[in-house]
């Protein structure tokens, strides 16, 4: 059994200066934007930059600073199963309908980067987070009742 000191410091993995990246483009109720998740050696998510399209200071700002405090997390070796239980399905604006089949409508920015950052990197986080209805199941027809 591994023994820990107490009060050990915690120790930071950095990516290297060159590294694979994956870029996501997204768009929430027509607010577009960019993921940028940095990846270890491993393939392992360690860092993410979150830039959005057209949105002020105060947006942009947040959004900065939750990308930093994710990849500082990621490279102290938080599980980006915790980060992601923790904020996906957070309710704020801009909500709304996306144009990824795969997260089909969000609550949040905050819930559709960690719902996209489950999906491309924790194995069975898609097959477990399936939309219930599949776009190409949903009709075209309005929905009205006639009586």
């Amino acid at each position: 059994m591994c023994k820990l000191k107490k009060n050990a410091p915690p120790v930071r993995r950095k990516l290297i200066d060159t590294r694979t990246a994956v870029t996501h483009k997204f768009d929430i109720a027509g607010h577009e934007g960019h993921l940028t998740v940095g990846l270890f050696d491993d393939g392992k998510p360690g860092e993410l930059f979150i830039t959005m399209a057209k949105e002020g200071s105060t947006l942009g700002g947040l959004l900065d600073g939750i990308a930093t405090l994710t990849s500082v997390s990621l490279q102290y070796g938080v599980p980006l199963e915790v980060l992601v239980k923790k904020f996906a399905h957070k309710r704020f604006e801009p909500s709304g309908f996306t144009k990824n089949p795969e997260i089909q409508s969000t609550s949040s920015i905050l819930d559709y980067i960690f719902r996209w950052m489950g999906g491309q990197f924790i194995p069975g986080f898609k097959e477990k987070n399936k939309p219930i209805v599949e776009p190409s199941e949903l009709s075209t027809a309005p929905c009205a009742v006639r009586i």
